[in-house]
């Protein structure tokens, strides 16, 4: 733990120092042309709460502080973006004959006004998820399958802002695909199994509609301070088959993996799994985090689908998981190995997406 306190120290005045930023241009900017004691202590409050309510959230476990957390992160973000060109633009303009007070209350009055667009464009992006549609073909062996359907959605991170309405609109989505069978690879929750359990997601998620089954796997933010078996048996009640490292044949026809997240030390390696399984048979991999795609070449899986990276979530985030991962958002095909990987139905942190979009993927199979 010592030597992560350097870190630690860093990152809080790195945080501190963008917040002192953002906050002092924004009360030069905002303040009255009379600024009183009164405005500046009441502005510097609002700051420093709107700063620490996410951490704070998480600590107290208080919804409140936690909503407006998540929008403080979103909000915090854009500015980040945002006030710098602004700030550069108010300096520049001071080589013309323009009035300084009203370029500073113009520069501060669009800067409202990109926020705001940005936000909104940003929770559009996350609420109103699209379809990804893939067709590959894969060799058929010994399964009498000529064709298959698979609908599949992963990170829906369902909490206090990915709500039961957001679980519902999963069902509403994927229910309309008609998919023959649906898989869910990871982080199903935020952190936290009780608002999970409090708002009934599993019960909603039980009205999800596939002939050949439901199937989850669990990620890194499912591991929540309770028992994993809590939130195994909420979705095992409701219909869902979790494999916790575990295997299982669908109907007869194919095999389905679903492993431990990478941070379990506890997981199985995947050749151990793989000694039960049915070689003849086509073989598909849940697989939350998109790590190793040789191993699961090498191993003979047919088809890997993961999630974790979100396509990035937001700019540029999407430039650093390209770097991460060998397929860090869509499909890749490695030898006769499919890879897809989803940017995810939910988010994390700031409810919005900038660059990427909440999305279910569908995945029409061939056998040949």
């Amino acid at each position: 733990m010592n030597q992560f306190i350097p870190v630690i120290i860093m990152t809080v005045l790195l945080y501190s120092g963008l917040v002192f930023y953002i906050g002092w241009r924004g009360y030069r900017w905002l303040r009255p042309t009379t600024s009183s004691r009164r405005f500046k202590i009441i502005y510097t409050v609002m700051i420093v709460l709107a700063a620490t309510s996410f951490i704070l959230g998480r600590i107290s476990r208080v919804k409140l502080l936690s909503i407006v957390g998540a929008y403080w992160m979103a909000c915090f973000y854009l500015l980040l973006m945002i006030v710098p060109l602004a700030h550069l633009t108010v300096i520049l303009l001071r080589f013309t004959k323009l009035p300084r007070e009203s370029t500073r209350k113009w520069a501060g009055s669009i800067t409202l006004v990109l926020v705001v667009s940005f936000l909104g464009y940003g929770m559009y992006n996350a609420y109103n998820p699209v379809v990804h549609t893939y067709e590959i073909k894969m060799d058929k062996r010994d399964s009498s399958l000529n064709t298959l359907h698979i609908a599949i959605a992963a990170d829906t991170h369902f909490g206090l802002l990915s709500d039961k309405n957001h679980a519902q609109r999963l069902v509403r989505e994927m229910n309309k695909l008609g998919p023959d069978l649906i898989l869910l690879p990871g982080d199903l929750l935020d952190d936290d199994v009780q608002p999970f359990i409090d708002q009934k997601i599993h019960e909603i998620l039980s009205n999800l509609q596939a002939p050949y089954g439901v199937y989850v796997s669990l990620g890194n933010h499912d591991r929540h301070n309770g028992t994993m078996e809590e939130l195994i048996e909420a979705l095992e009640h409701g219909g869902i088959h979790v494999l916790y490292d575990e295997i299982t044949e669908v109907q007869g026809q194919l095999t389905l993996i679903g492993r431990k997240d990478r941070m379990d030390s506890e997981r199985l390696s995947l050749e151990r799994l793989m000694e039960g399984v049915d070689r003849t048979k086509p073989t598909i991999l849940l697989e939350h985090q998109p790590y190793d795609l040789h191993i699961a070449q090498q191993a003979g899986i047919d088809l890997m689908v993961s999630g974790h990276t979100h396509g990035g979530q937001v700019f540029p985030g999407r430039l650093i998981t390209s770097r991460l991962y060998e397929n860090h958002w869509g499909y890749l095909q490695k030898e006769k190995m499919h890879s897809i990987v989803t940017s995810g139905f939910g988010f994390w942190g700031p409810p919005i997406r900038i660059g990427t979009r909440s999305e279910i993927v569908s995945v029409k199979i061939q056998f040949q």
